[in-house]
């Protein structure tokens, strides 16, 4: 029987693509893994012992098989919502002003027929969008930081327990 106070901790679940799914419990982490429908990815220091066994304590498991998330869970694009995928970082200075002087950008203008979509808008610091104005990157001699995309409706979700833990971080922009 396992015992101790890291039973309580909390465990990321990948997909075998290594998109975020869930947050479990270590015992259910460990089930899945003698079960050997997870592999480990990261685990933390300390280690649990059952009886002669001794495990690590898992912080990160990628599930073996794939699970097919349904496509319907598509986000809305929101100004809200560009500024939490972009960590409210200005996309072409790579400052982080505060969201107060954040706005969201069009990367190929409305006025050049641009839409409001993931792929199209990004966080930008209130110099940057002046300098940009009606123009396109390219058209204005400026560069993006990262191509816009479209977030994982699932590591979007979980974003802010992501962003609580260390090694969970790295996962929420896959």
């Amino acid at each position: 029987m396992l015992r101790g106070c890291h039973l309580a901790q909390r465990v990321l679940v990948l997909n075998a693509s290594y998109e975020p799914l869930q947050l479990i419990s270590v015992r259910r982490a460990l089930i899945l893994l003698l079960q050997e429908k997870a592999e480990l990815v990261e685990a933390a220091m300390q280690q649990l012992r059952a009886q002669s066994v001794t495990y690590s304590v898992p912080l990160v498991i990628r599930l073996v098989r794939y699970i097919r998330i349904p496509r319907q869970l598509r986000l809305p694009c929101s100004r809200r919502g560009v500024f939490a995928r972009d960590r409210e970082t200005c996309q072409y200075c790579g400052k982080q002003p505060g969201r107060a002087y954040l706005t969201m950008d069009h990367v190929i203008p409305r006025s050049q027929g641009g839409q409001t979509t993931w792929e199209n808008v990004v966080t930008a610091c209130r110099d940057c969008n002046h300098r940009k104005g009606g123009r396109t990157p390219e058209q204005a001699n400026m560069v993006l930081l990262s191509t816009p995309r479209q977030p994982q409706y699932l590591a979007f979700a979980l974003l802010g327990e992501l962003e609580r833990h260390d090694v969970w971080r790295k996962y929420a922009y896959t």
